[in-house]
C-alpha cells in the first residue's frame, strides 16, 4: 500500500493542491453545479430519476408499522409501498420471516446455484475527488495502468484457476483510461473467458455500444448515494460530481446494447435504508421498461477509512444489511443479487442461502497483483488498491466451500450462438 493513501493532506502534497483542497471542501460555491451536465456528456429524458428521487425523499421509514410489515410478508407480490415496509425498523423483528421468504423466492427463480466471478483493476488512475475513495485525485498511492501484455498474463493467471467470468475494472480517468483502451481489454478478455463485465467511468451510449461490440456483456455503476445533497459534498471534483449523468449510465449501457446491468450504493454514505430503496426502485422502474435486459444488484458496506470522522459514515451492520438483501429478494425475486469481498466469509456463506446468488472469489483489488497473490507474496510494482477485502478466498476454496454448504457453484450460464 502506499504511504498516507487515505486523504491526510500531507507534505506529498503541494500547498496549491492542498489550497484546492481547502477550498473545495469548505466553499461550496466554488464547486460546478452536480445537477448540471459537463460538456460531451449525453441527456437522456427518460423521467426514472425523477420517480426513484421522489419516492425516496418521501420516505419515511419510522413511519411504518408491524401491520404494515405482515400485509407485505403476505402478499404474493410486492409493490413499492411493501418494500418500504421490508425497509423499516418495524421489520427487523421479522428478520427470520422475511429470510424464508427470501430463500423460497431464491429456490424458484435461481435454484441452488450461486454464480462466482472475480475482478480485474487494470488502472487505478483517477481525475475525481471523492472524499471516501482510495482512488481519488489527491491520494498519496502508486498509480499504475496495466499495458495490454500486462492485462493478458493477469488474465491467463485467472482463466488458468478455472474462472469463466471477470469484471474488468478502472479508475475513472479518460485521459489514462479512454474508451479504446477498455476496448482492447474486452477483446482480450472476449478470447479467455464467456462473461465480461464492465465497472467503469459511465460513458455515452455509443461507446457502450463500441465496448459491447468489443465483447463486454454487462455494465456494472455504483451511484454510491442517491441523496443528492450528501453526494453532492462527497463528490467535489470531476465527471463523477454529476449526479444525472451517473444515475442514467445503466440506461445508457442498455441502448448501447449490453446484455446486462447492474446497481448499487454504497451503504454507510447516506441513510442506507432510503438507499437501498432507491436502488432497488431504479431496477424497478428499468425493468419494467426494459424488461428482456439481465437486471442485478448489490450492497457493499463502506469499509473502515482513517478520516471517517469527515464523512460522518451511518454504520450499516450484519442484521440491517441482511434485512436489506432479504427486502430485493422479496420485492425483486428474478433479479440476481451479488454480495462483495467487502464482507466477511461466515455473512457471505451465510446468505446465499437465503437471497444472494453471485459473490466473487480469487479478488485483488490492486493492479497487476494477481500472480503475486496467487503465488502468496506482494508484486513489487503492483499499483495500490481501493479498498481492502475482508473475503480472501481463491476460486478454488470458494468452489468448494459453497458445494460444502449444498450449494451448486456455477462458473458460465451463457452460451453465445
Amino acid at each position: 500500500m502506499g504511504k498516507n493513501q487515505f486523504f491526510v493532506d500531507c507534505a506529498g502534497l503541494s500547498e496549491k493542491t492542498l489550497e484546492k483542497k481547502r477550498r473545495l471542501e469548505q466553499d461550496p460555491s466554488s464547486r460546478k453545479n452536480h445537477m448540471e451536465y459537463m460538456e460531451g456528456m449525453e441527456r437522456i429524458s427518460s423521467g426514472i430519476m425523477n420517480h426513484v428521487l421522489d419516492q425516496m425523499h418521501g420516505y419515511d421509514p419510522g413511519a411504518y408499522t408491524d401491520a404494515d410489515v405482515k400485509n407485505a410478508l403476505a402478499r404474493e407480490n410486492c409493490g413499492p409501498e411493501d418494500l418500504k415496509a421490508l425497509l423499516s425498523p418495524a421489520a427487523l423483528p421479522h428478520l427470520e420471516e422475511m429470510a424464508v421468504r427470501a430463500r423460497e423466492e431464491t429456490g424458484k427463480h435461481f435454484g441452488n446455484t450461486v454464480y462466482l466471478f472475480t475482478p480485474l483493476y487494470i488502472a487505478n488512475y483517477c481525475e475525481n475527488y471523492c472524499v471516501y475513495c482510495g482512488f481519488n485525485c489527491y491520494n498519496d498511492i502508486v498509480r499504475k495502468k496495466l499495458t495490454m501484455e500486462e492485462i493478458e498474463h493477469e488474465m491467463k493467471i485467472i482463466a488458468a484457476s478455472g474462472m469463466e467470468e471477470i469484471l474488468l475494472l478502472t479508475g475513472e480517468s479518460r485521459s489514462k483510461s479512454d474508451v479504446n483502451y477498455i476496448g482492447e481489454a474486452c477483446k482480450m478478455a472476449a478470447k479467455c473467458f464467456r462473461n465480461v463485465g464492465l465497472e467503469i467511468y459511465p460513458v455515452n451510449t455509443d461507446e457502450y455500444r463500441y465496448l459491447h461490440e468489443c465483447g463486454a456483456d454487462y455494465v456494472t455503476v455504483f451511484q454510491e448515494t442517491y441523496d443528492s445533497d450528501a453526494y453532492e459534498k462527497l463528490h467535489l471534483l470531476g465527471h463523477k460530481r454529476v449526479f444525472p449523468y451517473r444515475f442514467e449510465a445503466q440506461e445508457r449501457a442498455i441502448l448501447g446494447g449490453m446484455r446486462g446491468v447492474a446497481f448499487s450504493a454504497l451503504l454507510g454514505l447516506a441513510d442506507f435504508r432510503k438507499d437501498a430503496l432507491a436502488s432497488a426502485l431504479h431496477v424497478y422502474y428499468l425493468q419494467r421498461k426494459y424488461p428482456y435486459v439481465e437486471y442485478s444488484l448489490s450492497c457493499p458496506r463502506l469499509r473502515p477509512i482513517i478520516n471517517n470522522d469527515r464523512i460522518n459514515p451511518q454504520d450499516v451492520h450484519e442484521k440491517e444489511l441482511c434485512q436489506i438483501l432479504c427486502a430485493y429478494r422479496i420485492f425483486l425475486p428474478y433479479v440476481g443479487i451479488t454480495v462483495s469481498s467487502r464482507e466477511q466469509k461466515h455473512f457471505r456463506d451465510g446468505i446465499v442461502k437465503i437471497a444472494a446468488t453471485k459473490v466473487s472469489a480469487g479478488v485483488s483489488t490492486g493492479i497487476g497483483d494477481h500472480e503475486g497473490k496467487y503465488e502468496g507474496s506482494q508484486t513489487e510494482d503492483a499499483g495500490d488498491e481501493q479498498f481492502e477485502i475482508s473475503d480472501d478466498r481463491s476460486l478454488g476454496q470458494m468452489y468448494a466451500d459453497m458445494e460444502g454448504e449444498g450449494l451448486q457453484p456455477v462458473l458460465n450460464d451463457y452460451v453465445y450462438v
